[in-house]
């Protein structure tokens, strides 16, 4: 119970609840005989005091017997004498505080307390114990589950965290390898150009350094990253590799993982440009239809090669769906075909351009 007393609002919604419960008890008195005047001065203080016995040592009482990890009788065992024990010191407190009122108003004062109302108050004392019980095992179970939704969210994020480094690690070796070598040979052929593919490897490597798993992008930002990669591919094939981009202004603010797009552009350049004579097209269209985004990426392919060199091992499609299912779930999919010698993949995700709450620390601060 120790939370309810940790707020000032949960407390007077605790004490207003045993206000309640103490001018109920004393219409129960006033009923049987006793003057309003006597049964409320008798109840109320009574009706408190118990109300903060109650709540701390039912609190104790659930920590000592935790559901799941006792059997049933052992928890109602222990939960019943401490009530019963409870409940007979409290008639106990009940008698004495009556005969302390009976000696300082002996004119006024009328005494309640007898052989019934004991009895009584020592049934009622049980009842309201069992309900102080009930609720700080359902405050237990509440905090234990939102401890293991905090640890469930901290190891996807953990998962997440480790996937954007697999991706890197799998995407910088080959890709840094082949643009050095374009920009060895570009040095004695064209510095110009050597130069400013070094600028754009470089702002390409700043900008992915910078991302984390657990805070997404803009679609205009993961753009530009594209457009970096995209600039320094277009340096190794020339007039071969064309790039265009279709956004929808009310697009371009949505939110994306990061890291989402850039792989399937390197799947459409390695496994479709780069296995074509003739030059081909990347692109990339994106939509905002309501609470959807719609993204689009497509690229030429070899109308001689098989579906499975258009597409090469498929591993990047699967990361891209795991990744969208891991923070979207249900409503988002991710879907690929060849079509008309091209291959098309198309996303659909929640059109989201707020922060989602991902991780623990705001999860519980809501």
């Amino acid at each position: 119970m120790h939370r309810i007393f940790a707020s000032w609002r949960a407390t007077a919604l605790y004490l207003l609840a045993w206000l309640m419960l103490g001018l109920l008890f004393a219409a129960m008195l006033a009923v049987s005989g006793a003057g309003w005047g006597a049964s409320v001065v008798f109840a109320m203080p009574l009706a408190y005091l118990y109300a903060y016995a109650a709540g701390f040592s039912a609190y104790y009482v659930c920590r000592a017997y935790p559901l799941g990890r006792r059997r049933p009788v052992a928890i109602a065992a222990g939960v019943g004498v401490t009530a019963a024990c409870v409940a007979a010191l409290w008639c106990g407190m009940g008698a004495a505080w009556n005969s302390l009122l009976a000696a300082l108003a002996p004119d006024s004062y009328v005494p309640v307390a007898s052989g019934p109302v004991l009895a009584a108050m020592f049934g009622l004392g049980l009842i309201l114990y069992g309900l102080a019980a009930a609720v700080n095992y359902l405050s237990i179970e509440s905090e234990r589950v939102r401890h293991l939704e905090t640890q469930r969210l901290q190891m996807k994020l953990t998962a997440q965290d480790a996937e954007l480094h697999m991706l890197r690690a799998r995407v910088d070796p080959h890709f840094l390898f082949n643009s050095l070598n374009s920009i060895s040979a570009l040095t004695s052929l064209d510095p110009a150009a050597a130069r400013a593919m070094t600028v754009q490897l470089a702002e390409f490597f700043r900008l992915t350094l910078g991302l984390r798993a657990d805070h997404m992008v803009t679609l205009e930002r993961e753009l530009q990253l594209v457009r970096h990669f995209v600039a320094i591919e277009q340096v190794r094939f020339g007039d071969r590799l064309r790039f265009d981009a279709a956004v929808d202004p009310a697009a371009g603010n949505c939110l994306l993982p990061p890291l989402l797009l850039q792989p399937l552009v390197e799947n459409g350049v390695k496994h479709g440009i780069g296995q074509l004579v003739d030059p081909g097209q990347v692109r990339i269209e994106a939509v905002r239809t309501g609470s959807i985004l719609r993204i689009r990426v497509e690229n030429d392919v070899d109308p001689d090669g098989s579906a499975g060199a258009a597409r090469g091992t498929g591993l990047g499609l699967v990361n891209v769906r795991q990744r969208l299912a891991a923070i979207h779930g249900h409503e988002a999919s991710v879907h690929w075909a060849r079509r008309d010698g091209r291959f098309v993949v198309e996303l659909a995700l929640p059109a989201v351009t707020t922060a989602l709450p991902q991780t623990a620390t705001e999860l519980e601060g809501t």
